[in-house]
C-alpha cells in the first residue's frame, strides 16, 4: 500500500538526514576548534583530525540503518512494517543527531585544550565515547527490528 510506503521512507528520510545533520553539525563544532588552536599549535595537526572526525560516524550509522530495512521498501509493505520502519528511523535519528553534536562539543574542548598545550588525547577519545555508545545502540534497535520484520 503507497500509504505504508510513504511512511516506511519518510522513516528512512528521519534516520539518514538527522544523522547526518548531526555529524556535519559535530564536525563543524570541532573545525571551528580546530582552527582557532592551529594556530597555537600547528605540529599538533594530526591529533586534530583525529578528534575532528569522531562525530562523523553518526552519519555513516544513518546509512547503514538504511541498509538493514531496505529490503522491506517494496509497494506490499505492511503497517506493522512501515511503523516499525518510521518508528527506528525517528529513533535512529534523534539519538544520531543530539549524540554527534554532543560528541563534538568533547571532541571541541579536547582540541582547545591540546592546542593549548596539554595532553588530553586518550582522555578525550574514551569522553567521546560514551556519546558515541547510544548511537550505536540505536543502530543495533534498527538492526534488531530489522530482523523481525520479515
Amino acid at each position: 500500500m503507497l500509504t505504508n510506503l510513504i511512511l516506511a521512507y519518510l522513516g528512512v528520510a528521519l534516520m539518514v538526514g538527522l544523522c547526518g545533520i548531526g555529524s556535519a553539525w559535530g564536525l563543524t563544532i570541532c573545525g571551528n576548534s580546530v582552527v582557532g588552536s592551529l594556530k597555537k599549535r600547528p605540529e599538533a595537526m594530526g591529533t586534530y583530525i583525529l578528534l575532528s572526525a569522531l562525530p562523523s560516524t553518526q552519519g555513516i550509522y544513518g546509512f547503514v540503518g538504511y541498509f538493514m530495512v531496505q529490503q522491506y521498501l517494496t509497494a506490499d509493505i505492511t503497517a506493522i512494517q512501515a511503523a516499525a520502519i518510521f518508528g527506528v528511523g525517528i529513533a535512529l535519528g534523534i539519538v544520531g543527531l543530539v549524540s554527534a553534536v554532543r560528541q563534538g562539543q568533547v571532541c571541541a574542548n579536547g582540541i582547545a585544550a591540546t592546542g593549548a598545550g596539554h595532553n588530553v588525547t586518550a582522555g578525550t577519545m574514551i569522553m567521546a565515547a560514551f556519546p558515541e555508545f547510544y548511537a550505536i545502540l540505536a543502530l543495533l534497535v534498527v538492526i534488531l527490528v530489522g530482523g523481525t520484520l520479515g
